[in-house]
């Protein structure tokens, strides 16, 4: 596979968070390719699958969580608070993805759509509440501050609306599509990144799970040559614009 390799005795582990609630549009995707890309370069890892009433260990390298609907995402906080393995983790410095429902129970707070409003888990200085309308389709937006090469792209299908407080940036600015609210999308907060976007991000997005893998290995590693998703992503970019 072309690349730099980074080769590694040690293991990576990839906690894949509650597949069972949080698996909208096959977000258990962005742990594949993750392992996969680690794999190529010779780093050993593997996928951690914790499901609902087991608990979560504080000792995995990468976080990753998906999205769900608004009863699942109740549920995910709930089993989080009582097995806070992910919280000590976050103090350890792991890396953490969170899509769409990650955002919003990763904040301080969260609206559902029947107007009640329950705590998140406070990792990311944010609040999200129930938009007027569904937001659904392709999104492009422009990573921020050259935090990885561009453009982000995903699909969106959700009803929230985030915003961000000043201890958290967002992760792109929004050229197509909605994100958290029209005009940014996703959030960054230490070693967390959130996005709303679907697809799954990371194999439409792979120079934003690159990032990743350098947070988690703390080595800079080279660009994958994958045509076909060169491809798919200058196509999925001419769509929506």
């Amino acid at each position: 596979m072309p690349g730099l390799p980074l080769m590694s005795e040690s293991t990576i582990q990839i906690a894949l968070v509650l597949p069972d609630l949080l698996g909208t549009y096959g977000d258990f995707g962005n742990a594949v390719v993750l392992e996969k890309r680690m794999k190529w370069r010779g780093v050993k890892a593997e996928i951690v699958p914790i499901n609902y009433g087991q608990p979560v260990p504080d000792s995995c390298d990468i976080y990753v969580v998906g999205g769900g609907e608004d009863t699942a995402q109740t549920l995910a906080v709930k089993h989080l608070r009582e097995h806070p393995g992910l919280q000590r983790a976050v103090t350890k410095n792991a890396v953490v993805l969170g899509v769409c429902a990650g955002i919003q129970i990763f904040g301080e707070s969260f609206t559902r759509a029947d107007n009640v409003t329950h705590p998140g888990m406070g990792l990311i200085d944010s609040s999200s509440h129930a938009g007027g309308s569904r937001a659904i389709g392709e999104v492009v937006a422009e990573p921020i501050n050259g935090l990885f090469a561009g453009p982000l792209i995903g699909f969106e299908n959700h009803q929230g609306r985030t915003t961000l407080g000043p201890a958290a940036r967002p992760l792109a600015n929004v050229k197509v599509g909605t994100g958290n609210d029209g005009s940014v999308e996703g959030a960054v907060q230490g070693r967390i990144v959130c996005t709303y976007l679907h697809g799954p991000v990371l194999p439409r997005n792979p120079a934003l799970a690159d990032m990743l893998i350098e947070w988690a290995t703390g080595t800079k590693v080279a660009p994958i040559d994958l045509p076909a998703v060169a491809a798919m992503r200058a196509e999925r970019v001419r769509a929506a614009s």
